[in-house]
This record gives structure tokens, C-alpha cells and sequence, in this order.
């Protein structure tokens, strides 16, 4: 069960970064848009491949907040488990700094980004009308 993960050590100034740059509120909101943000990816992350624990610590609650329900079902869903797996903290972790590091690589390309900006032109550039 879930109840805390640790970024990896290169991730917990990535996150600090991030925060001031795009200007989208505490730590915790950047850690969840990197969180998302690596599952829309669709890729799935490899178990083996886990970094390190050195970095921020994110509890459940600060994390994902009211919604935890929500996030856990969508990386259910991608992994095709049950909420139960015993290797959800492990992949919620992973993803986490799966996208931290996407985001990273983006932002750092960008001189002068808004948060609002950046993250209103990804959702744009993924809506598919029918």
C-alpha cells in the first residue's frame, strides 16, 4: 500500500526548479503535473529501471490530496493492476521523476515560460476532436 515516496536525489532540486519557474503553486502541484504528465506519455516504465530515494518525500496526502482515488485509478488502468499491487508506490515514484525529468528537459529549453502558458498549449496539443 501507499503511503510515501522519496524522488530520486537528482530530482529533488529539479522540483525545486520547476516550482519557481513556472510559478504553479508548492512543490506538491509540480510533483502531480510531473506525475500525470509522464503517464500521458503511454509509456510503460520498467520496475528494474527505478532510480534512487534520495530526493523530496511526498506522503500520500501531500502528494495527491482529495483525489488520491482519482491518480491511483489512472495508473491502475495504465498498468492494467489492481490497486492493491504491491508495486504502486513504486511505480507512482517512477513516474513521478519520469516526469520531473520530462519537464525538466522542456522548461530548461524555454527562456521565458508561464506555467499557465506552457501547461494550456500541452493540453491544446493533445485534445483529439472526433
Amino acid at each position: 500500500m501507499f503511503t510515501q515516496i522519496k524522488t530520486s536525489k537528482e530530482n529533488k532540486e529539479i522540483v525545486s526548479l520547476l516550482t519557481r519557474k513556472l510559478g504553479l503553486g508548492a512543490e506538491n502541484v509540480i510533483a502531480r503535473i510531473a506525475f500525470t504528465y509522464s503517464l500521458s506519455i503511454n509509456e510503460r516504465l520498467d520496475l528494474n529501471d527505478i532510480k534512487d530515494f534520495g530526493g523530496k518525500e511526498y506522503s500520500k496526502s501531500v502528494l495527491f490530496g482529495d483525489y488520491y482515488d482519482i491518480y491511483l485509478g489512472l495508473l491502475c488502468v495504465h498498468y492494467n493492476i489492481y490497486k492493491t499491487d504491491k508495486d504502486i508506490s513504486k511505480y507512482i515514484k517512477m513516474h513521478v521523476d519520469h516526469g520531473l525529468s520530462l519537464l525538466h528537459n522542456e522548461v530548461s529549453q524555454l527562456s521565458n515560460i508561464d506555467g499557465f502558458d506552457f501547461l494550456t498549449e500541452k493540453i491544446a496539443k493533445n485534445i483529439h476532436f472526433f
